[in-house]
Parts: structure tokens; C-alpha cells; sequence
């Protein structure tokens, strides 16, 4: 996964809930052209740990702001 490709995503301000980032991140995703199986791969990893692990996870998968 290319950083330049990577889409923007504030969660800075927004609901702080997991799932609440889970879709805003997987919405991203899907609206930037990555196929399914990228946003599957996504999730898969987001929700194997904790909340920081989710956080680290959005970090590797998008530019979060």
C-alpha cells in the first residue's frame, strides 16, 4: 500500500467510538476505489486487538487528521 495513495480521514474531534471509526475508515476505503478484499483486510486487522490497535491500524491504512 502506496502512502500517496492513502485516503484522508479526520477522526480528530469526531466520535471517539470503535465502530463509529471502523466505518468512517472502511467508507474511506471503499470511496477511494480499494477493492473489497483491501477493506476486508482492513477490518480483519482493526478489530484483532484493543482500541489502540484500532487506532494504529486506521494510521497504517489511511492519513488520519
Amino acid at each position: 500500500m502506496s502512502e500517496i495513495n492513502k485516503p484522508k480521514v479526520k477522526l480528530v474531534g469526531m466520535d471517539g467510538n470503535a465502530f463509529s471509526i471502523l466505518a468512517r475508515v472502511s467508507r474511506a476505503l471503499r470511496e477511494a476505489g480499494y477493492p473489497k478484499e483491501h477493506v476486508d483486510k482492513f477490518t480483519e486487522e482493526a478489530t484483532s486487538g484493543d482500541y489502540d490497535n484500532l487506532l494504529q491500524i486506521c494510521c497504517k491504512y489511511v492519513d488520519v487528521g
